[in-house]
This record gives C-alpha cells, structure tokens and sequence, in this order.
C-alpha cells in the first residue's frame, strides 16, 4: 500500500510540470470551455419606436402600460401599449399661450394631472374624453406628487400629496363621479400641510413618494435640491381615507430627519426599484449635486426606512456645470442617467460605467427618461423621437463583481444556472481562503471546482494542511460519479492511510482526546458510508492491509462489521481469547457456516453458552455438521460437560424431531458412555418397527455389547426380530425378561414353543427350580408337561408333576370330545349336502314357443339354449358371444381347446341338454366323454347369467360403444 501512496506522490509532483506547459500553451485551468454559443444580447437593448409626432413633443409619462404624451400646445395623445394601434387624442382647449410644464401618471394608469407654466393644473381620467380644471390648485406650479397606491382605484386617487415650486407640500384627492347629470368639480379638497425649507429659504418640492410599513406606519420620502426629507408616523386603523395631515403634524414644531448635500444642479430626482411579485419598493437612487446616493429601504426600521447608503459620484465625463444629467432611473443592479446626448448605465455595486449609448444629433437633444414600474420598459424622447430599452437579463454579470469585492455567497446565488461561472467562483474563493488560512474553507471550495486535483493535493501538502487536504479529498469523493471508479479507490484508498495517521498523531497525545473522539467518529463514519461501500467491498483486502501496518485492531474489527466479514471479527475475538464476545458475535448475526466453522474452538472453553446458542438457532442448524465439534470436545472433556453435548442432541431429537441416522447414533453413544439410565428409555420411545426406527440397529447393538448395557441389547434383539438370541441374553440377565421376549412371536408358535422351551430348560438346569418350571407350562399354552420332563434329572420324584399331569390328562380328554362332536358334526353336513343334490336334479323350468333369446330378440326354439334360474333365457352362441371377452386369459384359452375337442369327437349333438344315460360312456382311455367336454364347457359360460351375475357388475365401467370402432359407430348415425 505504502508503494501506491508513493507513486501516486510522485504523480503529483509530475502534474505540475504538466500543468506549467499546459498553462504555457493556454489550456484553461477549468475544466469548461469558455466559449460563446450565440451572439450575447446587451442588458439594456434599445428600440426606436415607429411614431413621427405631427408635432413637437413636450412631455411624456408611462404607467401600467399606459402612454401619456403631450404634443405642441393643445393636444393630448393617450395610447393603450396593449393596442398601440388605437391612439386616442384629447383637445386640451385653451385659448391662451399656456403650455404643459409636467404630467403626472398614477401607478393604475388611470389618473393623469396636467401641470401648466400658468400655474393651473388640469385631469383626465382615463374613462373620460374631457379634460377638467382643478380650481382649488390654481396659483400653484406643480412640481411633484405622491400617489396613494394603497387607497386609489380608478375613478378615487385617494388622498395624495403635491409639491409645489414654493416648497409647498398639499394634501388633495381626486374623484370622478360617473352617470352625474350635473358636473362637479373633481378636486375633493386640496390643503397644504406642510413646507420645505433650505438654508436659504423654500425651495422646490422635486420629489414625493408614500410608501407603508409594517404595523400601519407610513413613510413619506421628499427631496428638494438638496435635500431628502424623511415624515414617519402612523395613521390610525380606518382613518388611512383622511389623509396624512396627523404625519406632518408631528413636525410642525421642528425638522424632520434629512439628509443634505453640498452641491446643487437646480432640481434633483429620485427613482426606485420595486421586484416583480412586490408591491413595495426594494431600493432608491436619488440623483442630486454631488452625485447619486443610493440604498435600500428597510420597513422594519422605526425613524428611517433608508438603509445601506452610499454616494457614487457621477463619472468624470460628467460636468454638472456643462452637462447635467437630466433623469434618473433604477433596475435591479444599475441606474441610468440620462444626458442631452447619451444614457449612462452605472452598476450599483461597484460604481462603474457598464454601459453608453449615444443618440445622433439628428434626432434632437434628449428631454426625459421614465421608467414604467409595471412592466419594467425604460422610455426616452426627444422633441422628435421615442425610444423604449429593454431589460433583458440584467443579472448576467452580477456574479463577476460580487466574487471581486469577496462577496462569494452573493456571487454563486447569481451563476447557479450557469456552471462555467459558478466554477470560476468557487476557485476565486477557495484561493482567498487559502491565502487567509482558512484552510478547511478553502478545500471545500477547491473540492467543488474543476481545477487540476494533483495542483490542489499538492498546494494543501507543502502547506502541511492534512486535514485541509482530508477535507478536500472527501468533498471530491462525494462528487465523483459511480462510473469513476478508479478515482473512487484512489481517494478512498487514500483518505483511509490519511485517517490512520492522523488517529496516530492524536492518540499519543492526552491533550488531544477530544479531537481524537471526533477523528474516530469522522473515519467511522466515512468506513460506513453507503456511497463509499461498493468500492470498500471491492477493495477490502488492501484496507485490511492499511489497518494491519498501522496496528489498528480495534478499526479493523470495525471494518470487518461493516463489510459483512464476520468470519475475521469472529477469529480475531477468538485469537485473544474474546470467546463471549465472539459468540455474541455468531448469535447477533445468525450465520450457519461461521457457526460450523468456530463452535469445535468455542465449545472447548463455554461450552452451556455454545450449546445455548445452537438451541436458539434451532433448525437453522444442521445438526450434523455440529458432530466433529461435539465429538472432540467429549474426548477430552468430563462427564459433567458431555453433559451439554447430550443437551443438545436431546434438543435436536425430541424438539427438532431430528430424523437422521448420525444424529441418534451419536446421541446413543454418549447415552452409553455416560448415562446408561436414558439409554434404555430412548430404546424404548423409539419403538420396536425397525422402519420407524432413526438410530443404526448393528451400530447399536454393538455399542451396547461392548459397553455391557444387557437390557438394552435384549430390546435391541427383539426389534431385529432375533428372538433366540433376545431369549438366550435375556436368561443371563432376568427370566421374566425372557419370558416377555418368548412370546412375541405371535404368528409363529413353533419358534415360541422352542423359545419356552428353552426358558423351561434354563430354569430346570441352572436355577433347579421345579416351581418355577411349572410356572412356565401355566405360562405358555404350547408347553405340555411331556416336553418339559426330559429336562429334570432321573431322581425327581412324580409328587412335583402330580397336578401338572392330572392337568395334561383332563385337557387330552377335552380334546377328544371336541373331536367327536366335530365328526358327528360333518356327518349332519354331509348328509344335508346328498339331500339337497338329489333336490337340484329333479329341478326344472318351463319354456314356452314364444319366448325369445334376451340377447338377440330371436326366438330360443330355433337353437341351443340355456335357462337360468333367473328367468332370462340365451342362445347357446349368443351367451358365448356376450362371456368370452370378459373371461380371464386362461379360461379363454381352457374353453378355446374344449371347443376343439369338442368338434373333433364324431359323435353328433341332438340338444344342447345332457343325456343322463350317456354321461358315463368313456370314449377311450385317458380321453373324456363329449358330454364331459359339454359339461366343462357349461362350467365356464353358463356359471352365471351374463345380466344378473358378477360379470354385468364388473363391465359397469366399461362404455356402451367400443372405442375402435366409435368412428364407425359414429358415422352410421349420421
């Protein structure tokens, strides 16, 4: 293993060699090709828009995708975007020189206020033709308004505020009555409350803009030239359609919160940015003198809803003094200036210049640029021209410039989708991590790039970071697809000798405990890591062989669980003397062949927990492959541990219902080597049919011999059915065992006789019993007391056999009266059988003419015929017909060669009825008579009527029809 690991170091440090001329011809260090599939479109794409105004346009507002646009003195031009085709004009009427100063759109479209240089103000709605005055606003020169977007509708503005030229601040609403028969002013009301002030005095009112908060607090942002006023307050629930009169009432007495700079361009201008899906705006810009603050606006603050500001100043082309910048408009990332003769778009993050568009002179200065917040079109006009940006992926870029001011976490947010940026991020960021030392940061990123592996490896190693390098090894192996399996044990191969090590370092040092409890955790974790495990299993000899240079058994044992290896768990608890812990092992994962494979070590030293474990495993094992094991262990051990052997075989026998040979003869061995008490009764309950029996007869029969257990051979002789030898043991050992031998033999009363006989002679000869002997003849009824007296010697006197003679005596007389009655018997039966053949011959039966043959339907006269007791009546040939294919083989063959005889005797037939006077005429010697012949043959057809005999009984299942000849049959019916 140590030879890889060196090789692969070696590799290393050759990859940065390739690397060097790899980067010297330009290969990029990422692992994506930075190229441009199709031409990028700018973020902001500008469109002209095809209208040529009959006259020259003075100003130009755009809301919810509704165009406002004031041509020459007296014309109105309102244009639907969603049916550009269908303009509508509206006359202005006025007679005097007045012109439009500015126009003012609501965020619905649907309310426009016209503010003219002679200080009056016009309305148009958009349901309406007419243009009406706002008298209560005459004598003011409107400057600005801030719409109610929270309580206006179409017809209502709700409350909203306008600034005038003076600094004035006014509260006004606007409503228009439809269906009324007689006009009404639409001015509500229209009170001033409040008024802005500079050092110098009133100033112009450039800017309004309300905006709500949480918990019914409401914002109020006003600017003049070089100031930006914030109101805060709240309006109490259900008063919103008062007004904002109680807001500026809290500031009468003193100044609100502002903010103010130096320089002046004579007006100023804010916008703001509202995301898609909001109805409030997230950020401002507000362009002044000294430049463009920007910021966002937090609604959670109590006193100022503006946040995170900063000032960028305007580029150096820019001169306030020469060319001002004119409008002003937010998007998400940028703001755009507009100039006499260019848009300028400045990124908000950084300040710099991302885009310039420069107009011709010959489409006229450039006037006003607005934006419509609903649909995000950004519009410029000329006198002469309207021209419409798009937005189009203003995003693109962002992650660029987040990643160079270190804002990482931003900049991945923003190339989530596009991964040849993410890459470059992520690199940016592993290498600031680096070069902060935050070396685990730094491989977590490096793990997630496509950067050269053998230069990061590398960079972590001469930094002497190994659990940097640890860390980035596992971030790439999670990475790794399955399909990468050579990289896969690579790492894995490697993270392992890593880990040793490391545990190594810390286990040494006390100091260090904790960080070595959560090293271990990690490495344990990482060894059982379903990802990880295909490619451990394939590689598991040479882990094993890491874990063995390193000395670390207790990992090992760990690895070995975990790879399903418990044979080596099992071994290794067993190698130092663990002999608990490697059974728990066994009976926690239940596998047959690690059971076979270490119960002849285990046994040797806890045996009763050994055996308890085979009995939990019932009959999972396979009792005969536990034999060896059990075997050596009883040869060396004593009586009380053969116990257990015993145990456990008893289990397998009369719990498991074990039916193999080896199993019940080994246990019939321990039987006779230990417990000869149970060897008899497990004799006994195996019973005596030979077939039911599991256990080896001879095996038996001899094991019992040489272990001297008598009784048990004796059973074992009377299931081999030897009963002499069972008889001639059983004397030596009990004579009522004998005798319950002797009479087994049930069926064979000669060998029971000799049986008795031979326990009649023992008793006489060894034990010299006369009493006894008697016993024996009342015992067995086969016994007289003639076969018992060869056996007594010359001297006995006839007083010992007195009764059992008188006996013998009284019983042959009994049986010759049983005799006689039996003859006298036979003799009434004989003379009842001559009696009842005399009665048969002289039986007969009437035919009359008509009568027909039950087979054919032809009449019986015509031919030979038989008559049975029954009353059916059949041809001679026709019966014949129906009883030779039912008759046996060798009755069809008997009454085949009768017929021939039959046919080859000269004499001729009159009638098929034997004549009594000839039935004694011998044709010659040795030969039968023809009416014998006729007879035998009567014998064998007529023995029975074919319909009311056994022969109709037997042909039940046979078919109607033949099945040869069913076709035939068939065919004829059709």
């Amino acid at each position: 293993m140590a030879s890889i690991l060196d090789e692969y170091e070696d590799s290393l440090h050759r990859s940065v060699s390739v690397q060097q001329s790899r980067a010297s011809v330009g290969i990029p260090h990422s692992g994506y090709v930075n190229a441009r599939l199709e031409k990028e479109t700018p973020i902001f794409n500008k469109q002209r828009i095809d209208f040529a105004p009959p006259e020259k346009i003075n100003s130009l507002v755009v809301s919810s995708n509704q165009l406002c646009m004031s041509l020459g003195k007296d014309t109105l031009l309102r244009i639907d975007l969603g049916k550009p085709d269908e303009p509508n004009q509206v006359e202005l009427g006025r007679k005097d020189e007045a012109k439009v100063y500015k126009m003012f759109l609501d965020h619905t479209g649907s309310h426009l206020l016209i503010a003219l240089n002679t200080s009056e103000c016009l309305y148009l709605n958009r349901s309406v033709q007419k243009v009406r005055a706002l008298s209560r606003w005459k004598g003011h020169l409107i400057e600005s308004v801030g719409w109610n977007k929270f309580l206006g509708s179409e017809t209502n503005t709700g409350p909203v505020l306008v600034g005038t030229s003076q600094g004035q601040i006014y509260e006004a609403e606007i409503s228009v009555s439809e269906g009324s028969l007689f006009s009404t002013n639409p001015d509500q009301y229209f009170r001033q409350v409040y008024t802005l002030e500079e050092e110098s005095g009133p100033a112009p009112v450039c800017c309004l803009e309300i905006e709500r908060g949480m918990e019914g607090k409401f914002f109020i942002i006003a600017t003049t030239r070089k100031r930006l006023f914030q109101f805060v307050g709240k309006v109490p629930e259900g008063t919103e359609q008062q007004g904002f009169s109680s807001i500026f009432a809290v500031h009468a007495d003193h100044l609100p919160s502002f903010r103010e700079f130096p320089a002046n361009l004579g007006f100023s201008e804010i916008a703001f940015y509202t995301p898609k899906l909001r109805s409030y705006p997230r950020s401002f810009a507000w362009m002044m003198g000294n430049g463009v603050l920007y910021g966002t606006l937090d609604y959670s603050r109590p006193d100022s809803i503006l946040s995170d500001e900063r000032v960028w100043v305007y580029p150096p082309d820019i001169d306030i003094t020469v060319n001002k910048p004119i409008s002003i408009v937010l998007t998400q990332f940028h703001f755009l200036l507009l100039l006499p003769d260019r848009v300028k778009a400045v990124c908000t993050l950084n300040g710099q210049v991302v885009f310039q568009d420069l107009f011709l002179e010959k489409f006229g200065s450039l006037t006003r640029m607005i934006k419509d917040p609903t649909v995000q079109q950004i519009w410029i006009h000329t006198e002469k021209v309207v021209f419409r940006y798009h937005v189009q992926r203003e995003s693109r870029d962002v992650w660029k410039m987040y990643m160079n001011m270190n804002k990482f976490d931003l900049a991945k947010e923003y190339c989530k989708d596009r991964p040849e940026c993410l890459d470059i991020v992520l690199a940016k960021e592993a290498e600031h991590c680096f070069q902060n030392k935050r070396y685990l940061d730094s491989a977590k990123c490096y793990a997630l790039t496509q950067n050269y592996f053998e230069e990061i490896a590398l960079k972590f190693i001469e930094a002497k970071q190994e659990e940097a390098l640890m860390e980035f090894l596992i971030k790439k192996l999670s990475n790794l697809k399955p399909s990468e399996k050579t990289q896969t044990t690579l790492l894995t191969t490697w993270l392992t000798e890593l880990y040793l090590n490391w545990l190594g370092v810390l286990q040494g040092d006390p100091s260090q405990r904790n960080l070595y409890l959560d090293t271990r955790e990690k490495f344990r974790t990482f060894l059982s890591s379903p990802k990880n495990k295909d490619c451990l299993f394939n590689n598991r000899a040479s882990i094993y062989e890491l874990l063995a240079s390193h000395g670390d058994t207790e990992h090992m044992v760990y690895f070995a669980v975990i790879m399903q290896d418990y044979e080596r768990v099992v071994a290794h608890h067993c190698q130092h003397d663990e002999y608990d812990e490697a059974l728990n092992v066994l009976s926690r994962h239940r596998d047959e062949k690690l059971f076979y494979k270490f119960s002849p070590v285990l046994i040797q030293h806890i045996p009763k927990k050994v055996v308890d474990a085979w009995i939990s495993m019932g009959s999972r094992l396979d009792a005969r492959n536990l034999i060896p094991a059990l075997v050596n262990y009883s040869q060396s051990a004593s009586t009380q541990q053969i116990n257990e052997a015993i145990r456990y075989m008893e289990f397998c026998v009369y719990q498991l219902e074990e039916t193999q040979q080896a199993i019940h003869n080994y246990l019939l061995s321990l039987y006779a080597l230990c417990r000869p008490d149970s060897l008899l009764s497990y004799l006994e309950q195996a019973g005596t049919n030979p077939n039911r029996i599991h256990y080896d007869l001879k095996y038996a029969l001899r094991l019992c011999a040489e272990h001297g257990h008598h009784r048990a051979c004796v059973h074992i002789y009377k299931v081999m059915e030897l009963y002499e030898e069972a008889v001639d043991l059983a004397l030596q050992v009990d004579v009522d065992l004998a005798k319950s031998c002797a009479d087994l033999p049930e069926d064979d009363e000669e060998l029971r006789k000799k049986l008795w006989l031979k326990i009649a002679r023992h008793v006489v000869q060894e034990e010299k019993d006369v009493k006894k002997a008697m016993a024996c003849l009342s015992s067995c009824a086969l016994l007289k007391i003639e076969d018992v007296l060869p056996f007594f010697p010359d001297f006995v006197t006839i007083d010992h056999f007195k009764e059992a003679i008188c006996n013998s005596l009284e019983d042959y007389n009994k049986h010759i009266e049983e005799l006689k009655r039996e003859m006298e018997e036979a003799t009434q039966s004989a003379k009842r059988i001559r009696e009842d053949i005399q009665e048969m011959r002289n039986k007969y039966g009437s035919v009359e003419p008509q009568e027909k043959c039950a087979a054919c339907d032809f009449p019986l006269l015509n031919r030979p015929f038989y008559l049975f007791l029954c009353g059916h009546m059949f041809h001679y040939d026709c019966l014949l017909q129906a009883v030779f294919p039912n008759l046996p083989a060798y009755k069809q063959a008997k009454l085949e060669d009768l017929q021939k005889k039959l046919a080859a005797t000269s004499q001729p037939s009159k009638s098929h009825h034997r004549p009594k006077d000839a039935d004694t005429i011998s044709l010659g010697k040795g030969q039968q008579s023809r009416e014998q012949i006729k007879a035998d043959i009567d014998d064998i057809v007529a023995a029975e009527c074919v319909y009311c005999g056994e022969l109709m009984i037997r042909s039940i299942d046979k078919p109607f029809i033949d099945p040869q000849k069913y076709e035939e049959e068939m065919q004829s019916w059709l």
